[in-house]
């Protein structure tokens, strides 16, 4: 899908919305896609097309995944340029010359945030998202103002989320679908020329891969 260029999606008057928004944030209560899930689930078992043996050893797979896998591919395209250019080519690919296996076909497209352009990532469906590097998403990913403002209003969400962008900043929303995934390749901060891949990794956090937030400049840290 074309990504959604924040600039195309103009409030009909020209003027910001006065009224309250919806805060970006899921309540404990299981949702409708969270009943699905659990229904379509007890339906295969019972009628044999799956097993609960199998069920559980795709959770063990999906429990392995996690945000430290995204954050050393991140890594390894600050450091190297030939990875990096591999990896905006063909963010599958290059995600498994670092041993990271994918367990379905889903493509997965990495967006370089730069001084120009922020990219945001979505599911406006449901919760589609790059879960071979991330793992499982984060509640507010998933939850229906989110899926909905950070098309109409992402210069809002993204402010809730303590980043402001400049208005010369072109946002980018990206929506992924069931085949097609998408991950942030943020900018590498300040202060790092010093510091070897590890430590650059550890730099990385979930919400920075999906585009909520920055990473941080460890000058940040030390200043404060």
């Amino acid at each position: 899908m074309t990504p959604h260029d924040d600039h195309e999606h103009p409030h009909g008057d020209g003027h910001a919305h006065e009224h309250d928004h919806a805060p970006i944030e899921a309540s404990g209560m299981p949702v409708y896609f969270d009943i699905m899930e659990t229904a379509f689930q007890e339906l295969m078992i019972e009628k044999g097309y799956i097993g609960a043996d199998e069920i559980r050893h795709q959770i063990e797979v999906l429990d392995s995944r996690n945000p430290a896998l995204g954050a050393k591919v991140v890594a390894r395209a600050w450091t190297d340029p030939d990875f990096k250019a591999r990896l905006l080519a063909n963010g599958r690919t290059a995600c498994e010359e670092l041993g990271i296996t994918f367990y379905d076909l889903t493509e997965l497209i990495v967006l370089e945030n730069t001084p120009a352009v922020h990219n945001l990532i979505v599911c406006t469906l449901c919760s589609c998202y790059p879960r071979p590097v991330l793992g499982l998403p984060p509640d507010w990913y998933k939850a229906k103002p989110y899926r909905a403002r950070a098309v109409y209003e992402p210069r809002k969400v993204l402010a809730e989320f303590g980043t402001v962008i400049p208005d010369d900043v072109e946002v980018r929303v990206s929506d992924s679908t069931a085949i097609q995934r998408y991950l942030v390749l943020p900018m590498r901060p300040d202060g790092t020329d010093h510091m070897s891949e590890e430590e650059l990794a550890a730099l990385v956090t979930r919400d920075a891969m999906i585009g909520v937030i920055p990473v941080k400049s460890p000058l940040e840290g030390a200043a404060s």
